[in-house]
């Protein structure tokens, strides 16, 4: 475990304005669940991928309007990267109190000074020694932890938040091909992990972690094995449900009301191939609420049944207090890439609607 990346090869990581609080006292507050839960308490920070459990992604800070947003110029700029070509950043980053946390390709963790506004300095960065570079699109906070996952080592690292020395390193790799390219969800009592590599032939998962010690505490796969629920719609000659997919890229909401967290899932595999995997193919290309605390699936939507387009549904299920025919209702809405927007009941998954929002020629 390198805590220096050595023989860097300049690439230019743009960093916002921020408006940050002044740290105070010897080292900054822990990232509890109660902070988690209230983003708006702190607009001046950013401590999860979404920003809130809800995945808005609304800041409601004002600095910038649609006035004077003509005006925004690059302030400063922190030069990254990796030894061997990592000129990609593909990440969220987060900021806390004045400091930006981010992580590149190659799952190298670097903690930024940013309070000045002014100019950017590396506290420092923590790499966990990966050997290629891959999509990963960022870290997490809880405690006084920086959780953050190597890809293609299929490992999740958490690291000191003030000293950038790693606490544990948990090893999730249990088939070649698995990627672990999605932030982290950090929730109440667990940091939960979405499996991907689906398209190299990879039966995906989500997994709940114990956040002092990394242990596996549930795993939920997105394609049954023989004799459970959906198992049914895998049945061909194939044994292609050992190889399905169903890949989580993209991070999860959570509705802490009701301790379900919801993800989308990836296409089928082999992707353009449905005669070599006949049937429904559940629960790829889905919606999939899980209970946080058993990894059971509450319930499921498939967008697109046999998907054979490579549609995924991984993107953002976003969740709105609103109301339908004039009735409160707490929702989940998912912008599918299939061409429909889909709106749901979040709690028993009932469907409310779903429109095209371009031109649908598929079905």
């Amino acid at each position: 475990m390198k805590m220096q990346h050595t023989g860097l090869r300049r690439s230019l990581l743009a960093s916002a304005v921020i408006s940050a609080a002044t740290v105070t006292g010897a080292s900054a507050a822990e990232v509890t669940y109660e902070r988690l839960m209230n983003p708006d308490k702190e607009p001046q920070n950013w401590l999860m991928v979404h920003r809130s459990y809800d995945a808005q992604r609304f800041s409601p800070l004002t600095q910038i309007n649609k006035d004077n947003i003509k005006n925004l110029k690059l302030k400063f700029a922190v030069a990254i990267g990796g030894a061997t070509g990592n000129e990609s950043v593909e990440a969220t980053p987060l900021v806390e109190d004045g400091f930006m946390y981010i992580v590149d390709h190659w799952g190298v963790v670097y903690k930024i000074d940013v309070k000045s506004g002014q100019a950017g300095r590396i506290v420092w960065k923590m790499d966990p020694g990966q050997e290629k570079g891959d999509r990963n699109r960022g870290v997490t906070l809880w405690g006084n932890l920086v959780i953050s996952v190597a890809p293609l080592d299929g490992r999740v690292i958490a690291t000191d938040k003030e000293t950038g020395k790693v606490v544990w390193d948990k090893n999730l790799h249990d088939q070649p091909d698995l990627e672990l390219t999605a932030a982290p969800l950090a929730l109440k009592d667990s940091i939960v992990v979405g499996g991907s590599g689906g398209d190299r032939g990879v039966r995906d998962w989500v997994t709940a972690l114990d956040p002092k010690t990394g242990d596996v505490k549930w795993k939920t796969y997105s394609v049954p094995a023989p004799g459970e629920p959906g198992w049914e719609t895998w049945k061909d000659k194939n044994n292609a449900w050992q190889t399905g997919g169903g890949s989580f890229y993209v991070t999860g909401s959570d509705d802490p009301a009701t301790n379900l967290t919801y993800w989308g899932s990836g296409n089928p595999v082999p992707g353009y191939d449905a005669t070599y995997r006949p049937g429904d193919n559940l629960y790829t290309s889905s919606a999939l609420a899980f209970d946080a605390a058993t990894g059971k699936i509450a319930w499921h939507f498939q967008y697109t049944p046999n998907d054979n387009h490579d549609y995924d549904e991984t993107g953002t299920h976003i969740l709105i207090d609103t109301k339908v025919n004039g009735e409160d209702r707490k929702i989940v809405s998912h912008a599918g890439r299939n061409g429909f927007n889909y709106v749901f009941d979040r709690n028993s998954g009932q469907f409310i609607n779903a429109a095209p929002y371009t031109k649908v020629s598929w079905t």
